[in-house]
């Protein structure tokens, strides 16, 4: 028992140092609810007020936060088909001139390709046709079963002015674990 003790306080503050190294200021895994949602955004409100963050900062960092969040609520699978939650991880990460916004979730492998493809497209569009996309998807309505047309996707790319960074890791034939990272200038 003593040595499990010993094994878990070794991983804690093995943890402890990778978040202060990375500047890592939030941490969560787990089911995203709306009221988890709204803790995250304000813990990360209270974060930005103390570092004295910009306003258009905070605003940037707040929404698209919200976005990623509501991107795990909405479209997460599970690991099996038992499970029903959609959970996630969330990290928040103060660099030295940008914030970080790292998501992680399961999907099926049957969506990866679709959502490659959707985020390839957002890449390689500039500002203006990022607002043309996102006016067509709107216009023309095309929603998803989940409830979205790539407008998360659109609106994060649109709010923090720089690519999405995202990378697929196959656990089984069946899921993948997605991770995104939105990364939002701090000057």
């Amino acid at each position: 028992m003593e040595k499990e003790k010993q094994g878990f306080l070794d991983f804690a503050y093995q943890l402890y140092k990778t978040m202060k190294t990375n500047e890592i200021n939030l941490v969560y895994e787990g089911e995203v609810t709306q009221e988890i949602t709204k803790t995250f955004t304000s813990l990360t409100e209270k974060s930005l007020t103390k570092n004295a963050e910009s306003n258009t900062v905070q605003k940037k960092v707040f929404n698209v936060m919200v976005e990623c969040l509501q991107n795990i609520s909405k479209h997460a699978d599970s690991l099996s088909d038992e499970e029903e939650e959609r959970r996630g991880i969330v990290m928040v990460s103060k660099g030295e001139d940008s914030y970080s916004i790292i998501t992680g979730n399961i999907i099926k492998n049957e969506r990866v390709p679709g959502l490659k493809e959707t985020l390839e497209h957002i890449n390689s569009l500039d500002k203006e046709g990022l607002s043309d996309l996102y006016k067509k998807q709107i216009k023309e309505s095309t929603i998803s079963e989940k409830g979205g047309a790539g407008l998360g996707l659109i609106d994060i790319a649109k709010k923090t002015g720089s690519k999405l960074t995202y990378q697929f890791k196959e656990l089984n034939d069946q899921v993948s674990f997605f991770i995104l990272t939105s990364t939002i200038k701090r000057i």
